[in-house]
């Protein structure tokens, strides 16, 4: 018999909880993307922009997106963190055309005596009449209970009489957050099952934090034990240790619990993860789950071998899910699989006894740590057999950079392309930026395409003196697929530059 699932909301945090990261801070018009791209390509249920009362810029963010929201019929899943403030809050939300609150009230004994010092029945008196006032102003209001974790644990006959209190009065959803990320899923099972049916009537988000890295499986363990929504931040972004993860949250739901549903579009969580990594500046660890760069890449030789044969180290978690595609390494653990995968994707067949010669050095360069990428392939075939079967093509013959100030860097560039020789003058923000415009010059000659950067990453060796070796490792996007090229050099600029000339060959 076929499964009847149930709908779990998703409610995605990022531009409030996740940017109190530290050191991020996103602009007006970054909140307003990431907020378009949230409600219309990944499709979460609801989001929460922004903290009442912050700053200026945050009441700007705010009135951007709700006039967009509102434009486009997703005002009802904005929604703004609020405070126990009287009319202050409410005016602010009025102000700033929003009209879903969440407000923030106290879920533990402890908060409530040491932070507000008052009796449970001043705050709850305190918190009906803001909820009161809100409905008269047109506002829909959800509650949170900070802090409610601890509650549960020390101080759960007030948590009952808190949530008592609450179905008298006209609140849409109770929210449930694990504040300091202390809770295992055991307790989370345990506190939420006992919750959710004492008040059946009512709807109660859960909101994991993952200080023990455990807010992924306390949000499994949430939804199993019958929350019906639950709050999570792109990356896992957030304060401390940050929030349970919108990508690794949704793979799970969707892999292990079968009579769940969720309305997000997997294949959107990739793009998302790295605008929001451009965006914040917050770089997103190599080894995350589904969205970090080399959680879809096989480094050792026997699984490169094994995929090659019958797919055997392939699981339910396919990149393809998520928009992207499965990689090999090269280093000193590939094997003749890892090798012949990349060399395949190149275009590229070698003989068995070539292949041999080549893993070997590949090997070689990897005991020594370098970093190999699929675009070193040809140049390490061409040194490795000693022979031309790799031709470069194009050749960066000479360039000029100029760099003065109060006037923008220029490049004259002459470039050999199959032997015809082209000569391009233009300039740009920076050298390397005036560079590729000389070269799209010429390749709009050719009425060809250059593939788009997709990233640019600098680096010296550790404790590196002004002259050491640069080494720059662009990314570029061509036709939907990713490749990377590398340039060595003193300068800076000359080893983009040789990166760039490895990337026009390849082409």
């Amino acid at each position: 018999m076929p499964v009847t699932q149930r709908h779990v909301e998703i409610m995605d945090t990022t531009l409030r909880d996740g940017e109190q990261t530290s050191g991020v801070s996103f602009s007006p018009s970054e909140k307003l993307t990431i907020a378009q791209l949230l409600l219309t390509e990944v499709k979460v249920d609801r989001i929460e922009i922004a903290s009442a009362r912050v700053s200026e810029g945050e009441f700007t963010a705010v009135k951007a997106i709700t006039k967009w929201a509102k434009a486009n019929g997703f005002l009802n899943k904005v929604e703004v963190l609020t405070f126990v403030d009287g009319d202050v809050s409410v005016e602010w939300m009025l102000k700033a055309g929003a009209k879903v609150m969440n407000l923030l009230t106290k879920g533990s004994l402890n908060h409530l005596t040491h932070q507000l010092k008052k009796k449970p029945a001043e705050h709850f008196a305190e918190v009906a009449a803001v909820i009161a006032l809100a409905n008269k102003k047109g506002l829909e209001c959800n509650v949170y209970l900070e802090d409610w974790s601890n509650g549960m644990r020390h101080s759960r006959e007030y948590v009952f009489q808190y949530l008592d209190f609450l179905q008298k009065v006209p609140v849409k959803r109770i929210m449930l957050p694990d504040t300091l990320g202390v809770l295992t899923p055991d307790e989370v099972k345990e506190f939420v099952t006992e919750i959710v049916q004492r008040y059946p009537k009512s709807h109660f988000d859960f909101h994991a934090h993952n200080d023990y890295d455990l807010g992924t499986a306390n949000v499994l363990e949430g939804v199993k034990a019958g929350a019906h929504g639950i709050h999570l931040t792109i990356n896992g972004m957030g304060e401390r240790a940050g929030n349970a993860s919108l990508a690794s949250a949704i793979a799970v739901l969707n892999d292990f619990l079968p009579e769940v549903k969720t309305s997000v579009a997997e294949t959107s969580l990739y793009t998302v993860s790295k605008l929001v990594e451009t965006f914040s500046g917050f770089r997103i660890p190599v080894n995350k789950p589904i969205v970090g760069e080399n959680v879809f890449t096989q480094t050792a030789g026997i699984h490169a071998d094994g995929d090659k044969k019958n797919k055997l180290y392939f699981s339910d978690l396919m990149p393809e899910r998520f928009g992207r595609t499965r990689k090999y390494a090269l280093g000193k653990t590939s094997g003749k699989a890892n090798i012949e995968n990349n060399l395949q994707q190149l275009g590229i067949k070698l003989s068995d006894p070539d292949l041999k010669k080549v893993t070997q050095r590949i090997i070689e360069l990897g005991d020594r740590k370098e970093v190999l990428t699929q675009a070193d392939l040809p140049y390490i075939i061409s040194d490795v057999l000693d022979s031309n079967r790799i031709e470069e093509k194009v050749t960066v013959e000479n360039y000029v950079l100029t760099h003065s100030k109060n006037l923008n860097p220029s490049v004259t560039v002459k470039i050999s392309i199959n032997g015809e020789v082209f000569e391009e003058h233009s300039q740009g923000d920076g050298q390397y930026d005036a560079f590729m415009n000389a070269l799209k010059k010429v390749y709009k000659k050719l009425k060809r395409d250059l593939p788009t950067l997709a990233d640019y990453a600098v680096r010296i060796p550790p404790g590196g003196k002004s002259d050491a070796l640069c080494e720059t490792i662009i990314t570029w996007s061509l036709n939907n697929k990713e490749f990377k090229t590398r340039g060595l050099d003193s300068d800076q600029t000359v080893s983009a530059i040789k990166a760039t000339q490895k990337m026009l060959n390849l082409i």
